[in-house]
């Protein structure tokens, strides 16, 4: 696997559970009411309980590491915004696609099970480093 990667990127998948948000929050000690209270999270704007929106991105990851070499990790810049929050129940699928006229950049996205984005932006690989000594 490189920066150019010839078959199409495979995707990542993730049902989202309470027990994944707790396992989230524990690793993380992110315990904020919002992702594990639903009382609480009934009287918010989301209205239930929402995982941590990082649970996402660490999704995003996983399909940069099952789809890119390790050498790329250096200089690699992801830019990215949350869109739409994530549910409990939620499947998402994180992805992405070469930029049309652009080398070296892709379009990443995590998306819901309705196909919409849940977390979007762009990936921009490092440049392969070498092991070799300069000469």
């Amino acid at each position: 696997m490189t920066t150019a990667i010839s078959a199409a990127p495979r995707a990542c998948t993730l049902t989202v559970t309470a027990q994944a948000i707790r396992a989230y929050a524990e690793l993380t000690d992110d315990f904020n009411p919002l992702h594990l209270d639903e009382a609480f999270a009934a009287r918010t704007p989301m209205g239930r309980v929402i995982a941590h929106g990082t649970l996402s991105v660490c999704l995003l990851w996983q399909w940069v590491h099952q789809n890119f070499d390790a050498d790329i990790f250096g200089d690699l810049q992801l830019d990215i915004r949350f869109v739409k929050p994530v549910y409990i129940g939620d499947q998402l699928t994180a992805n992405g696609q070469p930029r049309e006229g652009e080398p070296r950049c892709w379009d990443v996205w995590v998306r819901g099970p309705d196909g919409t984005d849940r977390v979007a932006g762009t990936l921009r690989p490092g440049a392969p480093r070498h092991d070799s000594p300069e000469t």
